[in-house]
């Protein structure tokens, strides 16, 4: 299992690159994550905007009082569901110091936001929905068994049964491999892009909600997130000599080649991406095998 320290330290590795970077080539809302586009002519904003309301409208947030948004990433989520009438609590979990200082100083309406790793989130009573999207890549470790990997899993749906209301939702997206092996995973991105860091399998999520859980819907976006990875690394080239300025060319150079290895292996199916809506079963009845 990555360490909580470790896990922060990768995070901070991609993620505090600097705002004003992701900033060029990112959406509006610095949505960071696959998009639901209606068709390849659509636009980045409103496929991430279609993407943000799946996840909202898959907790209920229309009709809840308090969420949960584990990796809040810049606030796409938090920002609207500070928006919500009905929202008295939001909550956002980051590992980022340059994500959660720039959540920070927008001064959502009843929204916090916590530089915590989720196995030390202690909240202080339970929520109607959790969204995590885009998190749950960085749960374990490449040098994880799957059986480890799966512990570490069953400890993050554990925690979040206990968090949730007897009627709440969780909706989590997340990237996963499909027909390639962890092992043949690229050793450039995990080691300059994502360290610390593996891709779950769908067996490995479905055995760690087994008796937490139900799976109310499960939905792969892969052609999503190749389209949304080509936006991105669109973006990216036509404001290069900006990027240049502000990191560098090298890492201007890693990030163009991440996002052209990463789309070209969702579109050959080497990985996936995962839309996963989860409904806890009733307490007790399958505390037996909970933990």
């Amino acid at each position: 299992m990555v360490t909580p320290a470790d896990a922060a330290a990768a995070i901070r590795h991609h993620y505090d690159v600097g705002n004003e970077f992701y900033g060029l080539w990112l959406d509006r809302s610095l949505t960071y994550s696959c998009a639901m586009p209606d068709g390849p002519d659509d636009t980045l904003d409103s496929a991430q905007e279609r993407k943000l309301r799946y996840h909202l409208d898959a907790v209920r947030a229309g009709s809840a009082e308090s969420v949960l948004d584990v990796g809040c990433g810049w606030g796409s989520v938090l920002r609207r569901l500070s928006a919500t009438p009905g929202i008295r609590r939001a909550v956002g979990l980051t590992l980022s110091d340059e994500q959660a200082a720039f959540v920070r100083s927008r001064d959502f309406s009843r929204v916090e936001v916590q530089t915590e790793h989720w196995l030390h989130y202690e909240p202080e009573a339970r929520f109607d929905g959790i969204i995590s999207i885009g998190a749950f890549e960085h749960f374990a470790g490449s040098g994880d068994s799957s059986a480890e990997k799966i512990r570490t899993y069953r400890e993050f749906f554990t925690r979040c049964r206990d968090w949730l209301h007897d009627d709440g939702v969780l909706s989590v997206q997340t990237i996963a491999y499909a027909n390639m092996a962890p092992e043949d995973a690229s050793d450039f991105m995990q080691r300059e892009i994502f360290p610390d860091a593996d891709l779950p399998t769908l067996a490995e999520i479905a055995s760690a909600v087994d008796g937490l859980f139900e799976m109310v819907s499960l939905r792969n976006g892969r052609l999503d997130y190749a389209w949304t990875c080509e936006q991105w690394a669109s973006r990216l080239r036509s404001r290069r000599d900006e990027a240049v300025e502000l990191v560098g060319p090298d890492v201007v150079a890693r990030y163009q080649r991440y996002l052209k290895l990463s789309a070209l292996g969702f579109r050959m199916g080497k990985i996936c991406l995962l839309r996963i809506v989860l409904r806890p079963y009733s307490r007790g009845f399958f505390d037996g095998g909970a933990r």
